[in-house]
């Protein structure tokens, strides 16, 4: 008996997914439950079991290539087949039903059975080109598939859009198509350009790192983003760290680091600026009771942002040991897309790579985000003297459409105030 093996569901508001690599080649066995390939989402990589054990007989999507949720990706042929183990590719082929009548009822509405249009493949397409296919009225045949065995994929119907004349796009479609400035253009849409003899590396971007570009891109184009800033003096912070910095570590078996204090500060400062843990939905405002506080990450890959959640029910010990844990793990792709789904506020720390002043992008749909920076000696009038400080900026981005000047420099002021005098945050006030 053949199994497909199908791309599984990857978590809210992820639709699609890129095959990293495959760990079995076809005609090796696997056990089940053994992961056999890898997808590579917006967030996370993930690992796709095999769903039965067997034999690997076809894979029908090779690496690099993306794919939607419930695309078949290959399948398994059950049970023990050492000499004819590649030979089940050809016998899986009758078994989807719906394939046979496709080519005969050729309209577009049903495009799961509609046959790509190059070569001999009558596999499905995907929900992204189906759905690019349905939105910009596209007849599949037109398009020339350069997926395996002729499939059609993402890239193949945006290089047909790009290229297409004017004339023949339809009216409605700019009105459902994503915004341009939303998305990454695929180089094979783009005019060819020449390689400098000098040497270039060509590689292609991560979808990681794509919808890194996205996201950021969106926040801009979509929120009237401004940013005020303040700055702190570090000195009873550093002190007080320092004083109990080797007996909480001692305790609690944890590094004591400056990130707890400001997401403490920074939940005083939400609950009394509600508007900067709130979120703009449509022409609706929607404001959070909860503090779930994402942390940004920087990782090889791009920069990730895990959410500690219910953060004002933590310690300082809870929250310490989750950043560590989330910074470990961030750094081995360990991380699941739950863990960085949500997130009311965000917290970025530029200072850990010596970043004096930055303004932060937004974290959509988030109103806010803090940008910590780097810890300077500036001399600085203290009552009636010069003193040395040891200074560091914080920037708040927001979104002005929810978050007036007022609201905004307050908050900061907020948490100024209870960085400045620590015992404020023991005390709430």
């Amino acid at each position: 008996m053949t199994v497909e093996i199908m791309v599984p569901t990857l978590g809210e508001s992820i639709t699609e997914a890129t095959v990293s690599q495959w760990f079995k080649q076809v005609g090796e066995s696997v056990a089940a439950d053994e992961p056999i390939l890898e997808l590579e989402t917006d967030k996370v990589t993930v690992e796709v079991p095999a769903p039965s054990a067997g034999v690997l007989t076809e894979i029908l999507v090779g690496d690099g290539v993306n794919v939607g949720v419930g695309a078949i990706l290959g399948s398994i042929a059950e049970g023990d087949a050492p000499a004819a183990a590649p030979k089940p590719a050809a016998e899986a082929k009758p078994e989807p039903k719906p394939e046979p009548p496709a080519p005969a009822a050729a309209p577009a509405p049903p495009p799961v059975a509609t046959p790509a249009p190059a070569g001999s493949s009558t596999a499905a397409l995907s929900p992204a080109v189906r759905k690019l296919v349905e939105e910009n009225n596209l007849d599949p045949a037109q398009i020339t598939g350069t997926g395996p065995k002729g499939r059609l994929v993402k890239g193949d119907v945006l290089a047909f859009l790009k290229n297409r004349p004017a004339s023949a796009k339809p009216a409605a479609s700019a009105a459902v198509a994503p915004p341009p400035a939303a998305t990454i253009t695929p180089a094979s849409a783009l005019p060819e350009r020449s390689v400098d003899p000098r040497g270039e590396e060509i590689v292609r971007m991560s979808r990681l790192r794509q919808r890194i570009a996205e996201r950021l891109k969106q926040a801009q184009n979509n929120a009237a983003m401004l940013s005020t800033f303040n700055e702190v003096d570090m000195g009873a912070l550093i002190k007080l760290r320092s004083e109990y910095r080797d007996r909480f570590e001692k305790k609690h078996n944890v590094r004591l680091g400056f990130l707890s204090f400001f997401i403490k500060a920074a939940i005083i400062a939400l609950k009394e600026i509600p508007a900067v843990n709130a979120e703009i939905y449509g022409d609706q405002l929607i404001y959070k009771n909860y503090y779930d506080i994402g942390v940004a990450v920087g990782t090889p890959q791009g920069l990730v942002v895990p959410v500690l959640r219910d953060c004002d029910e933590m310690s300082f010990a809870q929250i310490e040991g989750t950043i560590a844990d989330f910074g470990r793990r961030a750094r081995d792709g360990k991380l699941t897309i739950a863990e960085m789904t949500g997130g009311t506020f965000t917290i970025s720390n530029g200072g850990v790579f010596g970043s004096l002043l930055s303004m932060p992008i937004l974290n959509p749909p988030q109103s806010g985000i803090l940008g910590m920076h780097k810890i300077q000696k500036r001399p600085m009038v203290v009552g009636d003297e010069i003193k040395i400080c040891d200074m560091m900026y914080l920037a708040l981005s927001y979104d002005h459409r929810i978050i007036d000047g007022r609201e905004a420099v307050t908050f900061l002021v907020r948490m100024k105030e209870c960085l400045e005098d620590p015992q404020r945050l023991l005390i709430d006030v």
